[in-house]
């Protein structure tokens, strides 16, 4: 259960993100941009949870602590007062969740609810994240074209913004694959060779 203060907060947003996460991690995220939104400080929580987020990737002690479930109350308190004041000066929207977060024992979804917070956000500033992944890295110009080919593809759609990234994964031997927000069109060598043998497979 949210705390009254921060669930009332979220209620009387004007505007939000048209995207609908499920689960604990979704609900949590989705309220948490809410009071962003309303409060117009989307970029400042975005930037605080990325913070959060690499401080504790860069601190194995402290992500334990964080995000072990089997804490008391007080301590769970305890631990997020002391990164808030670690942190400076840290916005009281991010504050105030992550101390709802630890008062309902929800500090281990923090990693989940930073990266759906993220999907609202792009959703809500209109914002595609595709990714092209090939055998090498892509050269620029190739890589131009094909996000190009995109950003006018129905899977952008008009207004919106593509974000493009171009992965490396040797395993896939050659060819590409583009995935773009859930969709995902499978043109590399190792698919084709995966078809190839489950037609030969069929035909002995």
């Amino acid at each position: 259960m949210f705390s009254r203060q921060f669930a009332r907060m979220a209620s009387t947003t004007a505007k939000k993100s048209t995207l609908k996460l499920y689960g604990v991690d979704g609900t949590y995220a989705t309220a948490l941009f809410d009071v962003a939104v309303k409060e117009s400080r989307v970029p400042e929580v975005a930037a605080g949870l990325q913070s959060l987020s690499s401080q504790l990737a860069s601190d194995a002690k402290l992500n334990h602590i964080f995000l072990n479930p089997a804490l008391s109350l007080q301590d769970r308190k305890t631990v997020v007062q002391t990164i808030v004041a670690a942190g400076g000066k840290t916005e009281p929207a991010l504050a105030n969740f992550l101390g709802v977060l630890a008062e309902n024992n929800r500090l281990d979804q923090f990693s989940k609810i930073a990266a759906n917070f993220g999907k609202l956000t792009d959703d809500y500033n209109g914002v595609v994240n595709a990714s092209v992944t090939t055998v090498a890295p892509m050269e620029g110009k190739l890589l131009k074209r094909i996000e190009k080919a995109l950003q006018g593809s129905k899977f952008v759609g008009q207004g919106k913004t593509l974000r493009l990234q171009n992965q490396v994964d040797p395993q896939i031997k050659g060819g590409l694959i583009v995935e773009i927000d859930e969709k995902t069109v499978d043109l590399s060598v190792a698919a084709r060779l995966q078809k190839l043998n489950k037609i030969l497979e069929e035909t002995v």
